[in-house]
């Protein structure tokens, strides 16, 4: 065989071993996700069986199958309510910086009962896979990302530890810590207090491994599971991711395990005096002394009072629904690059003029971009972000309605981020048709059409939208207050005119 026909073998079985990767195994109940045969790693996670790759048909994009495996059929079954309640929950857990939770099913149709759920795919690895890169390059941590990481952990911290009852994440480690190429933080493994502290006895295999685990032993506080989690054992484990992302590894010395010696000396090597102070801060031994979440946010390190620009950004996108299409560019297009956009002035030196023609359109798309992405969170402004007290089931056990599908009720969990809407009235006068546009943060559109009259209320017709899973929840206090002053303005004109006008 010649080496050119080597080659094209070698070729040949890469694309071989590609088509087998993409094979699909299994689909769910509702057809929209296929399980692939390729398996992936997204953080240690005891008690999940397999994690394979697979497609969101509705979405085109990738995401990750997770199982559960239950030793025995009879137990699955007395743990399903409570199984239901919780994953329930952790689907309304919605933040920037917490991999996203999208569906779980039950399924008892095999020999083992098991739990399938899906979630986000964090394709650009995990933290501790960045820091391991960026040390093989003899490169050293930039302050200023390791601000911008923490406020982003933090920030999903804040968020689950302020829910009603707080949720404790229990396996924060940086393996757990997925970033994307475009600095976004997200954590993940938000579900493993569910399978470790809930029903532990009823999976199969042993999932008490993970405290166990030398390697991750060093993230664990020392109250670690003698006692109910609290909040305080994720403060001392991202301590130490604190300290491992500035000196971007603790040294093990050829160990399994990392050693209180191997912390102190790291901990000794930082410099800054202030990154010093706030690692050593979410490490104390007494789990009462550690700084919360929140607190963590407004330390000296940290805490900056944000700009002018930021803030702008963030109303621009909590707002952004309002407005059309390539806003931003077309309002940008309309100014004088020579005309003065602010000025400063000084009584004792000349003032500082600043200019259109200093911002550049395309860094400002992508500074929005990343303010949406959640890279700038807004969290020092931000308490008491709370789940609903009927989602609350960590603490309390609900009443579940049984229904014979293997799947719960669809929910639509993407943001609406531009709203349209036009109002005609009949031909009989009595009632209006509305058209109503949505664009979600998909880039995808939902065209919806009904009739009013002028007895509906804005609320109704947001909450029913709600109900058949054509909005999110948290858009339809959004939806509603758009509503009511299109149909405000709507009804205010006689039909009578409206006829002659069209």
């Amino acid at each position: 065989m010649t080496m050119s026909e080597e080659k094209n073998s070698g070729c040949r079985g890469k694309e071989e071993e590609s088509e087998d990767e993409s094979e699909i195994l299994e689909e769910s109940p509702c057809g929209r996700w296929q399980k692939r045969k390729e398996q992936v790693s997204q953080g240690n996670v005891p008690g999940i069986e397999t994690a394979s790759l697979a497609m969101d048909t509705e979405e085109g994009v990738e995401v990750v199958w997770n199982e559960v495996q239950f030793s025995d059929k009879k137990v699955f079954k007395s743990h399903e309510d409570r199984m239901r309640e919780m994953f329930e929950s952790l689907m309304h857990v919605d933040h920037p910086n917490i991999v996203k939770f999208h569906k779980y099913w039950l399924d008892t149709r095999e020999s083992r009962a098991r739990v399938i759920f899906i979630t986000e795919y964090m394709s650009s690895g995990s933290l501790k896979q960045f820091l391991k890169k960026t040390k093989k390059n003899h490169k050293t941590m930039n302050v200023k990302a390791w601000k911008r990481w923490c406020t982003q952990i933090l920030s999903a911290l804040s968020y689950l530890h302020s829910c009603h009852p707080p949720i404790v994440h229990g396996n924060l480690t940086c393996d757990t810590i997925f970033i994307q190429h475009n600095g976004l933080i997200k954590i993940g493994s938000v579900w493993h207090r569910l399978f470790v502290n809930v029903f532990p006895e009823a999976i199969y295999g042993n999932v008490q491994h993970h405290r166990d685990d030398e390697t991750n032993q060093h993230y664990f506080a020392p109250e670690y599971g003698l006692a109910e989690d609290v909040c305080s054992i994720d403060i001392f484990a991202f301590g130490i991711c604190t300290l491992e992302m500035a000196v971007l590894e603790i040294q093990a010395n050829g160990d399994t395990v990392v050693s209180k010696e191997a912390i102190t000396n790291a901990a000794q090597s930082l410099e800054d005096p202030l990154i010093k102070e706030f690692t050593q801060s979410c490490v104390r031994m007494d789990a009462k002394k550690r700084p919360t979440a929140h607190d963590l946010l407004f330390h000296r390190v940290l805490f900056e009072v944000h700009s002018l620009k930021l803030l702008a950004a963030h109303c621009f996108i909590n707002y952004q629904y309002q407005l059309h299409d390539n806003c931003l560019e077309e309002k940008t297009r309309t100014f004088d690059p020579s005309g003065v956009m602010a000025e400063i002035k000084h009584g004792d030196r000349p003032g500082v003029e600043i200019k259109y023609s200093n911002v550049s359109p395309l860094e400002l798309d992508k500074f929005l971009e990343d303010v949406k992405n959640g890279i700038y969170p807004l969290m020092n402004f931000q308490r008491g972000l709370t789940m609903p007290r009927t989602l609350s089931i960590f603490q309390e056990r609900m009443e579940t309605v049984k229904t014979p599908s293997p799947e719960p009720q669809e929910m639509e969990t993407r943001k609406v981020v531009q709203m349209h809407c036009n109002l005609e009235f009949t031909e009989e006068g009595t009632r209006s048709h509305l058209s109503l546009l949505l664009k979600m943060d998909d880039k995808l559109q939902r065209q919806l059409n009904c009739d009013v009259l002028p007895t509906d209320s804005s609320k109704d017709l947001a909450s029913e939208l709600v109900h058949f899973a054509f909005i999110s929840e948290e858009d339809g206090e959004k939806l509603a207050g758009f509503l009511e002053d299109a149909l405000c303005k709507h009804w205010a004109r006689p039909p009578l005119e409206e006829s002659s006008l069209a």
